[in-house]
């Protein structure tokens, strides 16, 4: 199994962007004095669309070990790859116990640090923040985590979405499907 992981921020501040509004009116969007924040740390699977996200007041070494253990027993007999960002959370005791514990079932790629283009998970969390935080202020933070796990929840029912986001091209894969040549069409050249 392959996935791509990392964290983002989920917020009862609403995230901002661009709106339309009549001329010479300004939109206003309401927000509370004072932001209160957890830290979502998840993952998707490149292969089929499914997510694994887990909603915390941090994001230290021991939730990303979390996170990493929750893959590990996802999947009893096969070896998952996680590839995220070099960020100093992925390297520590915590990290390496779940490493040991998973006893080379578990292989860790990571990404340069500081490229989020490299890393398709940032769209799912962007697309995450368009359909649930975007200029929305909910009642309190407990409503916006509702909502966060309702986005996911609805998301890991329909997983051709999820492949969409990430550009892992759903129309070519169903379910379980590994890629193999027979996905692909020879380029004129190779027609002779």
């Amino acid at each position: 199994m392959f996935y791509y992981a990392d964290e983002f921020s989920i917020s009862w501040h609403p995230t901002l962007r661009a709106m339309w509004s009549p001329r010479g009116q300004q939109v206003m969007v309401p927000t509370p004095m004072q932001p209160t924040r957890r830290y979502g740390l998840g993952a998707a699977n490149w292969h089929t669309g499914e997510t694994v996200v887990l909603i915390r007041r941090r994001k230290r070494r021991r939730e990303v070990a979390e996170v990493l253990q929750a893959l590990v027993d996802k999947h009893p007999h096969e070896r998952v790859y996680v590839a995220w960002d070099n960020a100093g959370t992925r390297q520590d005791d915590e990290v390496d116990a779940v490493m040991r514990g998973a006893a080379g079932r578990l292989v860790l790629l990571y990404l340069p640090t500081y490229s989020p283009w490299l890393d398709p998970v940032e769209m799912l969390w962007r697309q995450f923040r368009r359909e649930v935080t975007h200029c929305e202020l909910f009642a309190n933070l407990e409503a916006v985590l509702t909502a966060a796990r309702a986005f996911f929840d609805r998301y890991n029912q329909r997983l051709g979405g999820v492949r969409s986001i990430l550009g892992a091209h759903p129309a070519c894969m169903n379910d379980g499907d590994v890629l193999s040549s027979s996905h692909f069409r020879p380029s004129r050249g190779a027609l002779g």
